[in-house]
């Protein structure tokens, strides 16, 4: 090889070495496009909703979030803290730190729980009274009692649970799902969100939508009680056949005209042709009366005060059967007491709030489990944040970013498992921290979805839902 004479100073490459080296950079580079160029496939599939295969082995096909709206906390649930209970009424050692909170004043005192803890499963784990049936599947759990966020109000860490990041506009986790793997199901919507009847939350809609994603990935919001979606009958007359014709005909009318940058008219089309795929099978999912009585009484249908979350996650779990990508079920609702945001007396709220759920959450875990569906489907347990080990109104705790609890179960979780612990008053995630966004990269991983992989370019930047860099949870996985 002549060196180059435009070059002066180049020289040929003389040893496989220097090739080798020299090489390297456009090797990386044939790397890099290639993946750019499956990633690119990926996306402009002819049908956005077909189904895709993961970036890496998946253990798990599809998630159920079991939103506990409004900040359980870990000191009355799954972290026990004796220390609390002998400082009950004292002011906070200042050894512990500082901490920001929304409404506990400066001299505040700490309160100590009224709640017992007793252990459970193989591994002896910790589960609080309230949950007296979740406790009866915490060899199927693993709890990570060292979670953190950054926010202190309910609106913005509701952003961040879901999203990622703080302020609204950015895609939720259910979309990003829906957007990497696609669905498995052509008569049912992919991504569900089952509010409580009760009411709206803070951050409103926004936290569970699609944000700047295509609006094909939007969540279908079901509603509460024995009618979670209207109009499912064909009016009467119609026949199916000429009720697809019509639909047929809407459809080449408006694909005519259709621009194919408007993205929000394509998601138009599809609810139109979803709407009447589901007229033929969503009818059997969300009607309760076949199941047999056993099925109802283990979820708590029919009783109160289980009636309503039970009805929400037997509808889950019938959900997922189907090949459902991602389900939401919410727990609170409407003004701050009715949601578990127990800011006047911790007592009456999380008594309240766990009879209502205790039953069907162990029941869902209980029912993927003898269908064999646990193995496939990850179930993740948690609210935006905790509550405060001081008091604020002489009875009730603030909300706490600092150091709480989730838990993850099913979809090659570990179970039987505790990671992580906050400090000996409950303050703060000290041993094994892990943010929110190492949660999300964690239920990605389990779904086979790289977080680095999974991206969509907006304003200039390549989004994705860790925003800079999450952990696996090695631990329980």
């Amino acid at each position: 090889m002549s060196p180059d004479i435009r070059h002066p100073h180049s020289r040929p490459t003389r040893t496989r070495r220097e090739f080798v080296r020299d090489a390297f950079c456009g090797f990386g580079g044939l790397a890099f496009a290639s993946m750019l160029q499956e990633e690119q496939a990926r996306a402009a599939s002819p049908d956005p909703l077909a189904a895709k295969a993961p970036h890496l082995p998946a253990k798990a096909k599809s998630v159920i979030f079991l939103f506990m709206a409004g900040g359980p906390s870990h000191l009355e649930t799954f972290d026990p803290k004796p220390l609390l209970n002998q400082l009950d009424g004292q002011v906070r050692p200042k050894e512990f730190g500082e901490a920001k909170y929304q409404f506990v004043q400066r001299d505040a005192r700490l309160l100590g729980s009224k709640r017992t803890f007793k252990k459970y499963g193989q591994a002896g784990i910790d589960v609080s009274d309230l949950f007296p049936e979740t406790a009866t599947c915490v060899d199927d759990l693993a709890i990570v009692r060292s979670c953190h966020g950054d926010m202190v109000v309910h609106s913005a860490a509701q952003y961040e649970l879901f999203t990622g990041r703080t302020t609204p506009g950015f895609p939720s986790i259910g979309s990003w799902v829906l957007y990497g793997l696609g669905s498995e199901s052509r008569s049912l919507p992919s991504y569900v969100v089952m509010p409580d009847p009760k009411g709206a939350l803070e951050a409103g809609q926004p936290m569970y939508a699609n944000g700047f994603l295509p609006a094909i990935y939007q969540p279908t919001m079901f509603r509460g009680g024995d009618r979670p979606v209207f109009n499912l009958d064909l009016p009467e007359g119609v026949r199916p056949e000429k009720r697809r014709k019509t639909l047929d005909l809407v459809r080449d009318l408006n694909r005519a005209t259709l621009d194919p940058r408007d993205e929000e008219f394509s998601a138009r089309i599809n609810a139109y042709d979803l709407a009447f795929r589901m007229q033929t099978e969503a009818p059997e999912v969300l009607d309760l009366s076949a199941e047999p009585r056993e099925t109802l009484d283990l979820y708590g249908i029919g009783r109160e005060p289980t009636d309503d979350y039970g009805r929400r996650c037997l509808l889950a779990r019938k959900l997922v059967e189907k090949g459902v990508r991602f389900v939401c079920v919410v727990s609170g609702g409407g003004p701050g007491n009715q949601q578990w945001d127990a800011h006047d007396d911790i007592e009456e709220n999380h008594l309240r709030m766990a009879a209502t759920t205790d039953r069907p959450v162990a029941a869902l875990l209980k029912d993927l489990k003898r269908r064999g569906m646990l193995d496939e489907t990850l179930v993740v347990w948690g609210g935006e944040f905790g509550r405060s080990p001081e008091a604020e109104s002489g009875k009730g705790r603030d909300h706490h970013n600092l150091g709480f609890t989730m838990w993850l179960a099913g979809g090659g979780i570990k179970g039987g498992t505790v990671v992580g612990a906050t400090d000996a008053i409950g303050l703060r995630a000290i041993e094994k921290p892990y943010h929110l966004r190492d949660v999300h990269t964690t239920i990605l991983n389990q779904l086979g979805l790289d977080q680095h992989r999974l991206t969509y370019p907006h304003l200039g930047r390549d989004e994705r839902l860790t925003f800079v860099e999450g952990k696996v949870i090695r631990e329980i996985v």
